[in-house]
């Protein structure tokens, strides 16, 4: 099957779990779907209404770190607004260093956005900048019985793998407030790791002599945008 790769650099990244809004505050060592939907709204320039689509990543770090971070809080008053006072506090945050995104897409409408990005390409947070390093076409080759996933976020449903199982988000809607879309239970399976053989059909690729399963993710949210 032909896939446009793209491959994506950042010195530092980091994707919190949705459920850790105070505290320490860790990452997760892959990026959500919805993280990976948002790059490509980034590069459109615009909110693109995914109603299909079939895309595939793998993401890799070369270290984990925890960095110590200044906070401010507001208090609300009971109407609920914002009381004009502000503290600070210090939290640590785990963050990922020397990042690299490999992102699969089938269409090519989708990768040529990425060839111009229109706005800034972030793998996480305001400071975790991308690039795009290269655009390229591959065959990859079905397999039946994966054994090289790893980098992925892979559906917990019928996909038992070890790993970090998390609930998370696939896209949101772009009202205000936002919506979630597609929640569903993942394992978050790291880069790190060694699966071995499994009954996930993959695709598989080689990359700098390392081989690796993609798993792709088919993905209708025409009944919910």
């Amino acid at each position: 099957m032909k896939f446009y790769r793209i491959k994506i650099s950042s010195w530092t990244s980091g994707f919190r779990y949705p459920n850790i809004l105070s505290g320490y505050q860790p990452t997760l060592e892959v990026p959500p779907v919805s993280t990976v939907l948002g790059l490509i709204n980034a590069c459109a320039g615009k909110y693109l209404d995914f109603k299909k689509i079939e895309l595939g990543y793998y993401f890799e770090f070369g270290a984990k770190e925890v960095d110590l971070e200044t906070i401010y809080q507001i208090e609300r008053t009971d109407k609920g607004t914002p009381k004009n006072e502000v503290k600070s506090n210090v939290i640590r945050r785990e963050f990922l260093y020397d990042c690299c995104l490999y992102l699969y897409l089938n269409n090519k409408d989708l990768a040529d956005y990425f060839r111009k990005p229109y706005f800034p390409l972030l793998l996480g947070r305001s400071g975790d900048l991308a690039t795009v390093d290269k655009i390229e076409e591959v065959e990859l080759e079905e397999v039946k019985e994966s054994q090289y996933i790893k980098g992925q976020v892979i559906p917990f449903r019928g996909n038992f793998l070890p790993g970090v199982i998390q609930a998370l988000p696939q896209y949101f809607t772009d009202e205000i407030p936002r919506r979630n879309l597609g929640i569903e239970p993942y394992t978050v399976v790291s880069c790190f790791s060694t699966t071995g053989v499994t009954n996930v059909v993959a695709y598989r690729d080689v990359i700098e002599n390392n081989t690796l399963d993609i798993y792709l993710h088919r993905l209708n949210f025409e009944n919910e945008l």
